[in-house]
């Protein structure tokens, strides 16, 4: 080591004292890997007490599982020290504790006449692997909360940018109803839809937030029937971190997110008894709370609700609030069921014709006097979700070619389903008048016809179903009007699977 002076001379308190004075640790030890000098700083690191560690070896320094490989490597170092990587490297040490911690070491070699010397520099990164370990959770945390984040974004943005699509027809009762939805879009006024299932009861919905002041917010969609029981209060109103199991972070609930804009609830009826006076309460004074909070928020939403029940009865029966439908019902709309609505089916057929074709990547259909007529006494108990289903199916069927009334699979029509060279079609027989829309209802997974239908299906044409559904069986069955696991037992008879 050069010095400046030739009468200095440093006797070991004085190197101790050196080193005691460093901000990082050091530890020399003999070829017999005992240690030989320390400082405080390192004594400190592994937590003993001064001079504890003077002869003892430097293995009782490092956790157990890797003694015997530091043992070989000590060895080939002590043989070969020039191949000795110098830089700090980050390990672990056993403290006196118990326990491991994180330090980064590095060992040099110093020959000292016929002795043999290792050092190591020893650095206490606790504190940093610390902020480390925490940073790396909080950036895992960030990304989750970006990715829900952007889940409900992509949720808001599908809600306010989704193409308000036009409500097909030119049937009387259609045009007094979009008369209403005209006239009271305008205003605040709560709205209750009225309707039977799939009569399209959240497009007139979607209408009435299109043309009101609050077109460029949200228009946010709750279908009630969807939502846990014990779930529903979290659902509407939000929650804070803690409030109960799982609640890991604060989430606004669908209020919040519709702040400004429109809620549309959709099978209103299903709302608990216990949660509808919430519900009133944020109705009538525009106030909420969070589950597990005591903080009132305002919020300002406009509320369109709809419902397939009769909710007076429901009233009388004692399952939903008298006041509740009175403050929900304070603009009664009805959206006129399919039946009711005569020419329209044509129109609509052919509106879903189109959109088969584009959806489906088949050529565009067209439909035959026979499939008209059919259509036409047809009840369609489905109402309008019935008919977009059917079409999509024909339109499978039909290979670009005319629709013919074995291809609607209707109640009445052949039961046959076959894509090329159709058998003529049986003479179509139009329901009773006496007969219930619930009675003429197919049912994919249960009724003598559907099983028919599933069971006459050839693999050429649930082979094509399958190609024009990207090889999604669900798909596949709602084309062919058939319930998925019926498909799956056909594809086994037929080997397809």
């Amino acid at each position: 080591m050069p010095v400046a002076r030739d009468d200095l001379h440093l006797t070991t308190a004085h190197l101790a004292y050196l080193l005691d004075t460093c901000g990082d640790g050091f530890i020399v030890c003999d070829s017999a890997q005992d240690i030989v000098l320390i400082n405080k700083e390192a004594e400190r690191i592994f937590g003993y007490a001064e001079g504890a560690l003077l002869g003892q070896s430097i293995q009782q320094l490092m956790p157990v599982r890797y003694r015997s490989r530091h043992d070989v490597a000590f060895r080939q170092r002590l043989s070969n020290p020039s191949g000795m990587d110098i830089r700090y490297v980050e390990v672990r040490g056993a403290h006196s504790g118990g326990g491991e911690i994180p330090i980064e070491v590095r060992f040099t070699y110093t020959p000292l006449g016929d002795e043999v010397f290792f050092t190591g520099s020893v650095r206490d990164v606790r504190a940093q692997v610390a902020a480390r370990e925490e940073l790396e959770r909080r950036a895992k945390e960030i990304a989750r909360l970006n990715r829900e984040l952007a889940r409900e974004r992509d949720y808001l943005r599908e809600e306010i940018h989704a193409s308000f699509e036009a409500i097909v027809g030119e049937s009387p009762v259609l045009r007094m109803a979009l008369a209403q939805v005209e006239a009271v879009a305008k205003t605040e006024a709560t709205v209750l839809i009225q309707g039977e299932s799939g009569a399209g009861k959240e497009l007139f919905a979607r209408a009435i937030h299109d043309r009101s002041a609050r077109r460029d917010k949200p228009l946010v969609r709750v279908n009630c029937a969807s939502v846990p029981k014990e779930l529903f209060e979290s659902e509407f109103f939000g929650h804070v971190k803690g409030a109960f199991t799982g609640a890991h972070r604060s989430r606004e609930g669908r209020f919040q997110l519709a702040d400004g804009g429109t809620i549309f609830l959709d099978e209103i009826g299903e709302v608990p008894l216990e949660l509808q006076s919430k519900l009133l309460r944020v109705l009538q004074e525009h106030e909420l709370e969070r589950v597990g909070d005591d903080r009132t928020r305002k919020v300002d939403v406009r509320v369109v609700a709809a419902t397939n029940r009769d909710l007076l009865a429901e009233v009388a029966h004692g399952n939903f609030r008298e006041d509740l439908y009175y403050r929900l019902g304070v603009f009664p709309l009805r959206a006129p069921p399919l039946r009711e609505r005569g020419d329209d089916v044509l129109l609509l057929a052919e509106h879903f014709l189109e959109r088969a074709a584009a959806k489906l990547h088949v050529p565009r259909a067209s439909l035959s006097p026979a499939a008209r007529a059919l259509m036409q006494a047809y009840r369609w108990p489905g109402n309008v979700r019935e008919l977009q289903n059917v079409m999509e199916r024909a339109s499978i069927l039909a290979r670009g070619g005319a629709v013919q009334p074995e291809m609607l699979g209707l109640p009445g029509s052949s039961v046959r389903l076959e894509i090329a060279a159709p058998p003529p079609a049986a003479p179509a027989r139009a329901p009773r008048a006496a007969d219930s829309p619930r009675t003429n209802a197919p049912r994919a997974a249960s009724s003598p016809s559907a099983r028919r239908r599933a069971a006459s299906l050839d693999r050429a044409a649930i082979e094509e179903a399958l190609a024009r559904a990207d090889g999604v069986v669900l798909r596949a069955a709602e084309a062919l009007g058939i319930s998925r696991q019926a498909l799956y037992r056909r594809m086994d008879k037929l080997g397809l699977r």
